[in-house]
């Protein structure tokens, strides 16, 4: 089990729930406009944000937006120690920085210095684009063990300065390279790992590539915080983190639709139907399942195992409730049905 680090009001590690964070898109010094998107995020069930810090009008702007944020805020920072040490002082609640790439020992120091004396965890972010060119000389590209290896030098760093107050990230947009890497951390030390596919693309490609990544981690136990990274809408990126801790079980909030992919004995307009079903349930916190069949092979079995369901078929639907038969309807019926079905039940 990797060893717990607070961030403001949550804990990352130490066999807490996963946490699922995003990052904004605005110019940071436009503290509205940062502080609108943070909100949306929140909204949408993110739970931590972070936030570019790469100027000293960015870093003043934190202070309006630390204090008027819904969640714990987060600086990234890359190069510049003054910098981190202005996000400190404006109440950020982490950072996120390599330190090897702020300069001397001197400034290590004084970072770490001050991090600790506020209470705030680092992350260090390795990223697979952009390795030491010592450490990529060595190694000919950025493997597993490149990547684990310039981690374990920038953790050092840390250390030495008796600041132990660590998240470590180690990601890639190849996707073996980043699983690798992680496993491989996991192994020797024990601080959280925020999870992620960098670079990961658009919402279709970048969901299944996050999806396959991030997913085969948590599902082995690897993983206390996650960040789903999409050319999109940050507010996507939540939608598509918590699905992929719902479908692993790791959380329970919302509904989970159940469906089959049609085939030729379909009798009903089944792939219309689950998108309406999707969408009227999409705002429900309650752990439902339900299952939208639409033929008699695996449509009464699944729809039996589901919380609620439909088994459908020659313009009709079955209804089921907890296992059991609660109405015959007509395909126009079913939906406005099954809304009313599930109203009617307590979770």
């Amino acid at each position: 089990m990797s060893r717990p680090v607070k961030v403001r009001d949550l804990v990352i590690g130490g066999g807490n729930p996963v946490v699922i964070q995003s990052m904004t898109n605005t110019d940071t010094a436009n503290a509205p406009a940062t502080l609108a998107q943070i909100r949306a995020l929140r909204d949408a069930g993110c739970e931590l944000v972070r936030v570019t810090v790469n100027a000293p009008e960015a870093a003043e702007a934190l202070k309006t937006i630390v204090r008027e944020s819904p969640l714990p805020v987060a600086a990234d920072i890359h190069f510049d120690y003054r910098l981190a040490l202005a996000a400190i002082r404006s109440g950020v609640h982490k950072l996120r920085l390599n330190p090897g790439n702020i300069g001397s020992a001197q400034k290590v120091r004084e970072v770490a210095s001050a991090a600790k004396d506020a209470g705030i965890p680092i992350r260090i972010g390795v990223n697979g684009g952009s390795l030491e060119r010592e450490i990529l000389q060595r190694h000919g590209k950025a493997t597993p063990a490149a990547m684990v290896e310039s981690a374990l030098k920038h953790a050092e760093l840390l250390e030495k300065n008796g600041f132990t107050d660590i998240v470590i990230s180690l990601k890639s947009s190849h996707i073996r390279t980043m699983i690798a890497a992680y496993r491989e951390m996991s192994r020797l030390r024990d601080y959280p790992l925020h999870l992620g596919v960098t670079e990961a693309g658009t919402a279709f490609q970048g969901s299944i590539k996050s999806a396959v990544g991030i997913g085969s981690l948590l599902a082995d136990g690897i993983g206390d915080t996650i960040r789903v990274s999409l050319t999109e809408d940050p507010v996507e990126e939540i939608r598509v983190a918590k699905e992929i801790l719902k479908v692993l079980g790791l959380r329970k909030e919302g509904v989970e639709i159940i469906s089959c992919p049609t085939c030729g004995r379909t009798e009903i307009d089944l792939i219309t139907l689950t998108k309406k079903v999707e969408k009227a349930f999409e705002g429900d916190k309650r752990n439902i399942r339900i299952a939208v069949m639409g033929c008699v092979v695996n449509g009464p079995g699944e729809a039996r195992e589901a919380d609620f369901g439909v088994a459908g078929g020659r313009g009709v639907g079955l209804l089921f409730r907890k296992g059991e038969i609660y109405k015959k309807v007509t395909e126009e019926e079913i939906l406005p049905e099954l809304q009313k079905m599930a109203a009617q039940e307590k979770f």
